[in-house]
């Protein structure tokens, strides 16, 4: 088992543990849990149940929009295509004409370019 799937199984077990615990105290806190721990009335246990992880998870989604527009604002803008095949146009023209001076050239040229 590689280091990867061993993170993987343990997040997976994890998210189960805490999936089970999270309906059984929803659901099953007047049988289960009440008896033992008495922390609270059925309605405002449930209401913490459920408020909690809504203000996580929009909390969670209002950072990743935060994060997206700091990366957009943060980025420069891409070249525009034109310029790019401007470019690349350039370069395969340059390319023969470096080739051609390169073979008429004399051998100690050619191993001064060969250097470069």
């Amino acid at each position: 088992m590689s280091k990867d799937q061993a993170i993987g199984g343990a997040i997976l077990a994890v998210c189960a543990v805490v999936t089970v615990v999270y309906l059984v105290a929803l659901f099953g806190y007047e049988q289960l849990i009440q008896p033992w721990l008495n922390v609270g009335s059925l309605e405002a246990v449930r209401y913490w149940l459920i408020a909690v992880p809504v203000l996580v998870a929009f909390v969670a989604i209002l950072l990743i929009g935060a994060w997206i527009g700091w990366t957009m604002a943060t980025t420069p803008p891409p070249k525009p295509i034109e310029e790019i095949t401007t470019e690349m146009e350039e370069k395969k023209e340059e390319e023969p004409v470096a080739e051609a001076e390169n073979a008429s050239a004399s051998p100690e040229k050619k191993k001064k370019n060969d250097k470069q």
